[in-house]
């Protein structure tokens, strides 16, 4: 057992890894951005006296320096970049290639890319200092750029989990000699909504995905470090 932050923890894959975590008994740092406490993280706190929840929107620096100072001296044992977005709301033709809407890539960039680093940056004491020193990042196979994608939509998105991957390999020298562990997972298609109407045939039961994930993750060693993983801890090509 040890000390987890979540980002994006108010529901599907970070809001089951929280859950878990703090079933097993870990001390769980659930963050979220909204401006009150989620039902969900509410309910779970209040469930298990080991969760404390924290705001924390990854596009939000100052936040993320004000959390990582509030939580100085704590070592955090395992830190969990899962906060992303796969879409703005926009119609799947904003982030087609001929009908690409430029104005929107750079959210992509600053959620799924950008903040991650920043996060892992702000902590990076916290998890040196820690037990354990694991940095584990949600992406996707969408991050591949070894084959053709089938269609060229998501082109946004995909970009920005390109970056993810490429960003936390860069931060693997640094971290290695820290003792750091980083890895990025390949979760697979997850449920991740809140309404179960609009859920697709095929789609994975999120605390199926993450009791695979933390298998994974409990074994990982520092020689796993910058390796792109599935679920069950396969390596998958870029």
């Amino acid at each position: 057992m040890g000390t987890v932050l979540i980002t994006g923890s108010n529901r599907g894959i970070g809001l089951e890894f929280a859950t878990q975590y703090a079933a097993k008994g870990w001390t769980v740092i659930a963050t979220h951005r909204r401006d009150t406490v989620p039902d969900s993280l509410k309910a779970l706190s209040e469930q298990y006296d080991n969760v404390s929840v924290e705001t924390l929107d990854v596009l939000r620096h100052d936040q993320i320096d004000a959390l990582a100072a509030k939580l100085q001296g704590t070592p955090i044992d395992l830190l969990i970049n899962n906060a992303g977005i796969m879409s703005t709301g926009d119609p799947a033709s904003a982030q087609t290639f001929g009908t690409l809407n430029h104005d929107i890539s750079e959210s992509y960039m600053r959620v799924n890319a950008f903040g991650p680093i920043k996060v892992a940056e702000a902590f990076f004491p916290h998890v040196e200092a820690s037990k354990l020193k694991k940095i584990v990042n949600i992406s996707s196979s969408s991050g591949r750029v070894s084959r053709p994608p089938p269609h060229s939509g998501n082109m946004w998105y995909r970009a920005s989990k390109s970056a993810l991957n490429g960003l936390m390999v860069t931060m693997v020298p640094t971290a290695s000699k820290a003792g750091i562990t980083v890895v990025m997972f390949e979760p697979g298609w997850t449920w991740t909504g809140k309404n179960e109407k609009n859920r697709q045939q095929g789609q994975l039961d999120p605390a199926v995905v993450v009791a695979a994930m933390i298998e994974t993750i409990d074994g990982l060693t520092l020689e796993d470090t910058g390796r792109f993983l599935d679920r069950d801890g396969d390596t998958q090509p870029w």
